[in-house]
């Protein structure tokens, strides 16, 4: 029996395994089954971009909201509010989008200037602001500590002025800035329920203290969802994508900032062990010391009734619409089946 859920999002575009014509076919067949939105993910590991494969799943489908992770600082603000215009303009009005900060990381992988002094927080807000005035059409201008231009404007007027923007976030500073300035959060991959009560919490004060209604906050997060028959095989299916998470360099970009949230299946005494098991093996090494606790308390992996569980849990956490991201390629049609509304 399939799984009626009001709200649900489906999320491609994570995994070297699946190429923009099979995105938008996925994206099309997921729409075909009631989903409410296609989400993409444009990652650090440099896979698809996510103008190509937002205008390809936007062509495919009719109905379902889009939107992706961007990174500000890969592209200008203006430019980011032209492909975000044009994008909606083709997709007739389906847009979000999801801007994220630009972290060291980033900018070494991306060929920016590493040592730029900047606060990655505040060139978020300023792209944010930024972006939002030249939504409107109207020529307009901006002055903050890193983004600068005068009377600059979009050349025709866009399908909406004002497009939703989401703020992925892991952080506490990110949360808060997703409260503050926000129209909504896409929560992280790899987290728990429990990391979700936590980070909500955040959110929630940062926007009561701007004086925002909360009740019209949207709450997404991305849930990574392994479906098999057997319990030990999803678990096996999912354990590389938590292992990406505890490699040396994320440690302290995504699982510090994590455990100051409030993961608690994260354990710090488990640090050194990953920091060794990845110097002596590398990410085959690191993938194997990943304890199944870190993947089952993180995840929603299991038999299809686990699953539906555990996904009902992030939705007890207050998300409202969980954004399910398969393991595996050959979980796709899965996933997307036992969740379907039609």
């Amino acid at each position: 029996m399939k799984t009626k859920m009001a709200r649900t999002g489906f999320a491609l575009g994570y995994g070297k395994f699946t190429n923009v014509r099979e995105l938008a076919s996925l994206m099309q067949q997921a729409e075909e089954r009631g989903y409410e939105m296609g989400f993409f993910s444009e990652t650090i590991e440099l896979m698809r971009d996510s103008v190509t494969a937002l205008a390809a799943i936007g062509l495919a489908t009719k109905r379902l909201i889009l939107g992706s992770t961007q990174i500000v600082r890969l592209r200008g603000p203006v430019v980011m509010a032209q492909s975000l215009a044009s994008l909606d303009e083709l997709t007739g009005g389906r847009m979000t989008l999801a801007p994220g900060a630009c972290t060291q990381s980033h900018a070494r992988v991306h060929a920016l200037n590493p040592d730029l002094k900047v606060t990655p927080a505040q060139v978020l807000k300023e792209y944010i602001e930024a972006m939002r005035l030249l939504l409107t059409g109207e020529k307009v201008s901006y002055h903050g500590q890193y983004v600068h231009f005068d009377n600059v404007g979009l050349a025709w007027k866009p399908v909406r002025k004002s497009i939703p923007i989401y703020l992925p976030a892991t952080s506490k500073t990110g949360l808060k800035l997703a409260g503050q300035i926000g129209d909504g959060v896409v929560l992280n991959a790899v987290c728990s329920p429990e990391y979700t009560v936590n980070a909500l919490k955040i959110v929630r004060e940062a926007a009561e203290a701007a004086g925002r209604d909360f009740s019209k906050f949207e709450v997404a997060q991305i849930i990574n969802c392994s479906v098999e028959d057997d319990h030990r095989k999803a678990l096996d299916q999912v354990r590389w994508e938590v292992a990406t998470k505890l490699d040396p360099i994320q440690i302290s970009f995504i699982a510090g900032p994590k455990m100051r949230v409030g993961e608690p299946y994260i354990r710090k005494e488990d640090l050194p062990l990953f920091e060794k098991a990845y110097a002596n093996g590398g990410m085959d090494g690191l993938i194997k010391a990943v304890p199944d606790s870190y993947v089952e308390g993180m995840t929603a992996s299991g038999t299809p009734d686990e699953v539906k569980r555990r996904v009902q849990q992030y939705r007890d956490a207050g998300v409202k619409i969980p954004l399910l991201r398969p393991a595996a390629v050959h979980q796709t049609e899965k996933v997307m089946d036992l969740f379907a509304q039609t």
